[in-house]
């Protein structure tokens, strides 16, 4: 036969081929490789031969040049087998005889000559590579066996053993069980093939003697292991859930269910073979234990969209009713499109394991029977041989649930294979057996649902008691049940597979009860309800279009429910409605899966669950899956039938409002708003709150639900505050969005009933949900995206989670790796993915560390496409709510928090589409509530002039003419109310000083154009021309365009922060008999310092703004516990005194529009008291903390506000605690300008207060280089030294800049009192600061002509001070002589010794360096030189006396200091420095008689009648906090 392969040179096949000659070698070897392609289907007769040859070298006549030697050959099949492997040969001399090749060589057939008397002297191996021949004796047998009864051929001849039809059972039983002791590599190569015979084998179980042989058992067991070891050998050919591809695939694409021919079910019921059929070993009759509960039980479904007859039972009534509303077969309630032959139909659920063998299928007809004899012809009898015929899935579960504990083990660590291959057998059953249309509960037998009701049992049984000792395995297997039940949806009754969801929670909630770590389980309960939920029909299984009734039955008549309509009463009504919005009994029963899954997030956002961060976020994403889903679904699109929809999640309004105190607070970079107060609060209303018959719930839902949860909406706890624990910012976020598209999409009649019956409470929170929601989806801008890395972003939201799953113990080492290898796998960490089921529907969402701009672009599109849809959603929602309460006697509370959200979402970035429905709801409600902002709170008119004025300077016109609108009506409001708009006026003016000293993108241009057309409407008012409003109107804005006009100047002096908080400050001193804008800009000041991080000055303006309000309260009010005024604040800043209200043109707190502000009230003095406080605490002042609670716990006091003062005196501990000397408040320069320049500072003179440790170097180089970029490069000149300037001998044409490092300066009498650090630091006027100079112009010269100039300045005003510049408003210089400085210098000197000798600890280092530099060799000279220059000689001026006797004592103290400084050294030293230390004593004995003579020699006229000393100033009658006129 030509099947070996050719060479290059030769044919592509060839019937012999050669090998090498081997030259003169008695035993050679060959190396040749030889290619064979052997035919499909071998016989006995096929062979290799093999022929030697021997070849001359020297070719004689008529001889051959090749003669045959030898002869063997290898016969490729025996006993059915292929042989392969090594072979020993033995040669024969003589050509083989006719038909040789059904015999081996070993066989010495007679008459023949072998080589060495039939020994083996040929070796040959032989090595097959084929899909056909298994190579696996143990296939191959069952191979074997499974033809011979297929072709019926007995007796058989395999090996040594005749098969016959009395041992087949046992020899295919034996070959069946022993297929586990084949080869991993042959079984994995023909695991397909394996596969589809066995479950042939199930299928059509062999009929032998007339008997069945049932093999189902050992077939499942066969089936049970080879899958467990394929998938274990096999463990990185895996898809992310852990399923093994290969198995998979054999699902997929090669498993179908053999075509049923019409003419085999003629036969059924017939004898063959001479006597009845019977089952000769497993029947189903004696196969059961009677343990096992096997019954049928009742289904409590009402759900049967296939119902195609006569109703009967009512579930099937109600199902009719319901498919007049559209429900068509094909499980959509939307188009018929889908229904079954429709253009668009679909096969339910079990597309992907359809064949498309199917097509070929013969005449389908109805198979009622689970197992029937079926007749076939065959090709080696002439008589038809009858088979039997069973149902896989049937004959599966009936397997799974009586095998024993090794197979059901096995089975288990596979059970999605077994699920997946149960669902497609079914799913072809009812195609083949043309059962599709046939009603739900006649598709399948009860014997088959009891046993898939009792699989089901078992496994959860297993889920429940085995999770924590491998929980990887029940992590697979609870997905695998959760997809099976998913799939039966599509297959079975919907009832009965509710009784399974229930029957699976019953396990899981029992063993919750006492399980140690219940988190595990609850996460397992999530991913099996998350996929139960992911059905293609999740909506109809709902049954959302059928209406809720108070319960009366799981499964309602149509005749209970029309008599229960008629007896509605309103209260039933009302009952009604929140049924709807609660997870009441009727809800759960009405929508079974939607009432699972919220009640799974109500419990796990309990905020006594503990440790569930982890948690949360699956939850949460289970549900925004979901939704997202019905969204983008086009059977959905209708807003009718999303209103349906949105039904079904009701419920999650009132879990998200109970989880207000949980959820990340968005709010925080606005002003801190008390959103969580109402929480705590109890419910007045709770009494009359529906609720829920514990015991029903839970037999109704499955028992989902532990002892204790009240499922009940809007119970609100009663208790005293406690810590919540939070969820994340991208957890709250998601949530967020869940419950704006039920908000959104919900029926508006049903929830503004719904709104009707809430509780005063119960509407705030919703109102802060609601607050909460536009601070989460406020619009950030790209340049928020191009900052923000969302990788990074999104691990550090998960940290918290990881963490808290590593604590617990919920996830272990193997777990956490097995979870980083999902992550890594091609499709991601999308948990709710199923092999090849819906991946095409998913899509990578892993963010990348770099985004194009493309992408920045299109995010931010999103974002601000998202930001309006969701605050237009709460703008829907709150006209609802206002069209409730309406009418209601608590609409003033409900009102002011409906204007709160609306300003508040007015505040944030918004686009132009929603802030024009923004302001037309604003000013519909301040024209129908006026009260609101004119009776009540002015806090809410305050905010809202700030946000209109802030929108009137927009950029887009649009939106600047609907707030000019708003603001005119406002004005006009309050005009007409009173004839005056005093309150608007004032508040108007100060939002916009607020807004000029604060707003960042604040442009005057454009405000400018919003008030001229404010002007114009009041102009051009027919209504109100006569009255003095346009008058009012114009002498308002004459006022706003004056703050303008300071904008403009502030605008110019942006880039230099003291001459914008000197602008600042100007502004606020214009406005010091408006008490109302003067607090306005102090408090745009402390904001600007606290940008800078001057927390001292912002503490000071806060301060000065407590002052200012509490001088007018006590105009108001005079209460004992309350400060008296400025006076009481001397304590803190002498400067207070100015913010007194003692002129006569003080306006009356009493007048419309003064004082009327939120902090002209004893809470808001509190606030700024506080605000002072902490802004002391930062700026490391305090003791200045306790002065201002000095003010403040009086206060607290008189309010019994204990809460507030245990945290104060803990805040007073705190601070008191912190007062050290190591602190550094600030370092202080002289700065003067000169030139013409500058303009105003032109031969001003300033004393800056810098940060701490800040050199000369840094702050001479800010400001050349910013006044070189404002004046140019060569124009500014800095003054080196600190000489008086000649402004004569300065360039005109440049401008010049002096500054000098000054300290503190106190005169004697005040060091009495500044005593610590913080004294000598504070309430600072007087500066100094010394010039060295000699009288013939040099600076330095010899002792004895050295003089020295110190310069005291003194400020306006103390620092710290509202401003960190205060002008110098008097200068005084006093001359040294030498022998003065001569003291001073020995002054210092003294004091270093005296300090480094008592410093505490010792520190002997600080004292030897000390000492060193008084006494040492190398500069004793210094010392002794002074007193040889001073003391040497009495001076002949008397007025010299004293300086000289001083300078006498000063050498005395520094002796006695230095030796003091010895001793000290000497009990601090070690041995090593002893020679170092006699040194030192030396040199200090050396001064020492040096100095002798000097100090000993007294003056004898200063023991005489002393002469009048004067001087050129009196120390005495100078006060560092008085005035001192220049």
């Amino acid at each position: 036969m030509p099947v070996i392969f050719g060479k290059s040179s030769c044919g592509e096949f060839l019937k012999e081929t050669y090998s090498a000659v081997v030259y003169h070698n008695r035993s050679p070897e060959f190396y040749e490789e030889i290619k064979m392609k052997i035919p499909p289907n071998l016989t006995d007769n096929h062979h290799l031969l093999f022929t030697f040859y021997h070849v001359s070298c020297q070719q004689k006549q008529n001889t051959l040049l090749e003669t045959p030697v030898g002869y063997t050959w290898i016969p490729l099949m025996q006993h059915g087998r292929i042989r392969t492997g090594p072979f020993s040969l033995p040669v024969s001399v003589e050509k083989p005889p006719p038909s040789y090749s059904v015999l081996t060589p070993d066989v010495q057939l007679p008459g023949m000559k072998w080589v060495d008397n039939h020994k083996s002297v040929f070796s040959v191996q032989v090595v097959a590579v084929s899909s056909v021949h298994t190579q696996d004796p143990y296939l191959d047998k069952f191979f074997i066996l499974v033809n011979v009864l297929e072709e019926y051929s007995f007796p058989f001849r395999m090996k040594d053993v005749i098969i016959t039809e009395n041992n087949v059972e046992t020899e295919l039983k034996t070959s069946i069980a022993n297929l586990k002791y084949a080869s991993m590599e042959p079984l994995v190569k023909f695991c397909h093939r394996l596969l589809s015979k066995l479950i042939l084998l199930i299928i059509h179980p062999p009929i032998i003697n007339g008997q069945i042989v049932n093999l189902g058992r050992a077939v499942f067991e066969a089936m049970a292991l080879m899958v467990n070891q394929i998938h274990k050998s096999l463990e990185g050919n895996q898809d992310q859930h852990g399923h093994n591809n290969l198995l998979a695939s054999y699902i997929h694409y090669v498993f179908h269910l053999p075509d049923m021919d019409q003419g085999m079910l003629n036969m059924m019921g017939s004898q063959h073979h001479g006597g009845p059929i019977q089952y000769a070993t497993l029947s189903r009759a004696t196969g059961r234990p009677s343990s096992l509960n096997l019954s049928r039980s009742k289904s409590i479904s009402n759900s049967n969209p296939d119902l195609a007859t006569t109703p009967v039972s009512p579930d099937e009534e109600v199902q009719k009713i319901i498919a007049t509303k559209g429900i068509d077969r094909s499980h959509s309630w939307v188009n018929s499109a889908y229904a079954p032959g429709g253009p668009k139909a679909v096969l339910r659920r079990n597309h992907p394991n359809s064949s498309c063998d199917l097509k070929q299928a013969c005449e389908r007809s109805p198979n009622r029977a689970s197992c029937y004899i079926e007749g076939s012809a065959f090709t080696s009898s002439a008589q038809t041989r009858p088979t039997a015929r069973k149902l896989l899935h049937e004959d599966l579960a009936l397997q799974w649930v009586v095998s024993s504990s090794n197979v059901r083990e096995a089975a288990l660590h596979q059970a999605w294979f077994f699920f997946q291959l149960m669902v497609k057998s079914m799913a072809h059953h009812l195609y083949l057996s043309d059962k599709i249309n046939t009603p739900r509960k006649m598709r399948f037998p009860d014997r088959f649902v009891d046993d898939i009701n009792a699989l089901i049992c078992t496994i959860s049984t297993d889920i429940a008691g085995q999770y924590q000792k491998d929980l990887e395995l029940i992590e697979r297997l609870n997905t695998s049940v959760a997809f099976f039940l998913n799939d039966l949806f599509s297959l079975v009754d919907r009832g009965f597979v509710f009784n399974l969801i229930r029957s699976y929670y019953k396990q899981i909630n029992t063993k919750l009860l006492t399980a140690q770590n219940p988190n595990t389980l609850i996460a397992l309960r999530m991913d099996f309800i998350r996929i139960i939920c992911s059905h293609e029909h999740y909506v109809t299984l709902n049954l959302p279009c059928s209406t809720l009734s108070p319960p009366a039955s799981p499964s309602p008549s149509v005749s209970s429910s029309t008599s229960q309509s008629s007896a509605f009463s309103s209260h039933v009504q009302d009952q009604k409605i929140a049924n709807m919005f609660e997870l009441s009994v009727p809800f759960r029963q009405q929508h079974f899966p939607s009432g699972l899954l919220l009640t799974e997030l109500a419990l796990i956002l309990e905020p006594d669950s503990e440790g569930v961060f982890f948690l949360h976020k699956k939850m949460i994403s289970a549900v925004h899956n979901l939704l997202c889903s019905h969204d983008s679904d086009p059977r959905y699109m209708d807003p009718e039938v999303k209103a349906h929809v949105a039904q079904l999640y009701l419920p999650l309004i009132g879990i998200v409002m109970d989880a207000l105190p949980q959820l990340y607070d968005f709010t925080e970079q606005y002003s801190q708003r008390s959103r969580h107060t109402c929480v705590i609060a109890s419910d007045s209303d709770s009494e009359n709150s529906s609720t829920i018959n514990q015991s029903v719930a839970m037999a109704i839902a499955g028992s989902p639900l532990p002892h204790g949860y009240k499922p009940a909406a809007f119970q609100l706890p009663a208790a005293a505050a406690r810590q919540y624990s939070t969820l994340s910012a991208e957890t709250s976020r998601t949530l967020l969005i869940c419950l704006l598209w039920v908000l959104k999409n919900a029926d508006e009649d049903s929830l503004q009933s719904w709104a009707a019956d809430l509780s005063v409470m119960q509407i705030n929170r919703l109102l802060d949900l609601l607050y909460l929601c536009v601070s989460c989806f406020e619009y950030k801008g790209k340049k928020a995206f191009e900052r923000i890395n969302s990788l990074t972003f999104k691990k550090s939201l998960d940290m918290k989670a990881r963490l808290e799953e590593a604590i617990l113990g919920t996830i272990g080492a193997r777990q956490e790796m097995v979870r980083r290898c999902r992550e890594r796998s091609p499709y991601g960490n999308q948990e709710n993915v199923r092999w090849r089921k819906n991946i095409t529907h998913w899509k990578q969402t892993t963010d990348k560390v770099d985004k194009t701009k493309a992408e920045v672009e299109h995010e931010a599109l999103v974002d601000g496409n998202l930001a309006t849809e969701t605050n237009l959603v709460v703008l829907d929602t709150l006209e609802i709510i206002v069209q409730t309460v309406i009418l209601s006697e608590s609409k003033d509370s409900v009102l002011g928090g409906v204007l709160k959200v609306l300003l508040h979402s007015m505040g944030c970035n918004q686009s132009a589409v929603f802030l024009q429905h923004c302001f037309a709801t604003q000013r519909a409600l301040v024209l129908k509530f006026p009260e609101l902002l004119f009776e009540e709170d002015t806090e809410i008119c305050a905010d809202l002039c700030l946000r209109l004025l802030r929108h009137c300077s927009s950029s887009v016109g649009s939106i600047r003419a609907h707030a000019s609108a708003s603001l005119f009506l406002l004005m006009r409001q309050n005009f007409e109310i009173g004839n005056n708009f005093a309150r608007v006026k004032m508040q108007v003016t100060m939002s916009l000083s607020s807004l000029v000293g604060t707003s960042q993108n604040f442009n005057e241009e454009y405000l400018r154009r919003s008030l001229k057309t404010i002007l114009t409407y009041a102009e051009e008012g027919l209504e109100l021309r006569d009255t003095t409003f346009p008058e009012q109107v114009q002498d308002m804005l004459f006022n706003l365009h004056m703050i303008l006009t300071d904008t403009v100047k502030m605008k110019e002096h942006q880039e230099d922060p003291e001459m914008l908080i000197d602008l600042m400050y100007r502004i606020a001193k214009g406005y010091q008999n408006s008490p109302d804008l003067r607090l306005t800009w102090l408090q745009n000041m402390a904001a600007k310092h606290s940008e800078r991080g001057n927390h001292a000055e912002a503490a000071q303006c806060l301060v000065h703004s407590a002052a200012l309000v509490a001088e007018y309260l006590n105009m108001l009010e005079d209460c004992r516990h309350l400060p008296v005024g400025c006076v009481s604040f001397q304590g803190i800043s002498s400067n207070v005194l100015e913010e007194s209200a003692v002129s006569d043109d003080i306006l009356s707190p009493d007048e419309e529009g003064i004082c009327s502000g939120k902090y002209f009230t004893e809470a808001g003095l509190i606030g700024l008291l506080e605000q002072a406080a902490a802004s002391f605490t930062m700026g490391g002042l305090y003791e200045a903390v306790n002065e201002v609670y000095k003010i403040l716990i009086p206060i607290l006091e008189a309010n019994r506000d204990f809460k507030k003062l245990a945290s104060i005196h803990g805040k007073l501990q705190d601070a008191f605690s912190k007062i050290t000397n190591q602190r550094m408040f600030g370092t202080y320069f002289r700065v003067g300008f000169y030139g013409s320049k500058f303009g105003d500072l032109d031969e001003q003179e300033f004393v800056y207060k810098e940060p701490s440790i800040t050199k000369l170097a840094e702050i001479s180089h800010r400001l050349e280089e910013f006044y070189a970029e404002r004046f140019g490069d060569d124009t500014v000149e800095i003054i080196k030294d600190s000489n008086p300037v000649d402004k004569a001998k300065l360039d005109p044409n440049k401008a010049y800049i002096q500054l000098t490092y000054v300290e503190p300066y106190f005169d004697t009498y005040e060091m009495k009192d500044r005593i610590t650090y913080f004294d000598k630091n504070y309430n600072l006027r007087n500066f100094m600061f010394c010039t060295p100079f000699t009288l013939d112009g040099r600076a330095h010269g010899d002792l004895h002509e050295q003089f020295k100039r110190k310069t005291i300045l003194t400020t306006s005003h103390a620092f710290p001070y509202i401003k960190t510049r205060i002008n110098v408003i008097q200068k005084e210089e006093i001359i040294l002589i030498p022998i003065e400085v001569a003291i001073e210098d020995m002054q210092k000197k003294t004091q270093e010794l005296a300090f480094a000798t008592h410093q505490d600890p010792a520190d002997a280092k600080m004292l030897q360096m000390v000492l060193q530099g008084c006494v040492g060799t190398t500069v004793n000279q210094g010392p002794l030189e002074v007193a040889q220059v001073f003391l040497a000689d009495i001076p002949d001026d008397p007025k010299l006396f004293r300086h000289h006797n001083k300078l006498r004592l000063c050498f005395k103290d520094f002796t006695k200091r230095c030796e003091d400084a010895l001793r000290k050294n000497k009990t601090l030293i070690g041995p090593d420095q002893k020679e170092y230390h006699r040194e030192l004593e030396k040199n200090y004995h050396r001064l020492k008689e040096a100095l002798s003579p000097l100090i000993n020699r007294k003056i004898p006229q200063l023991y005489k009648a002393l002469i009048p000393h004067t001087s050129q100033r009196n120390s005495f009658n100078r006060s560092s906090l008085r005035k001192v006129e220049s």
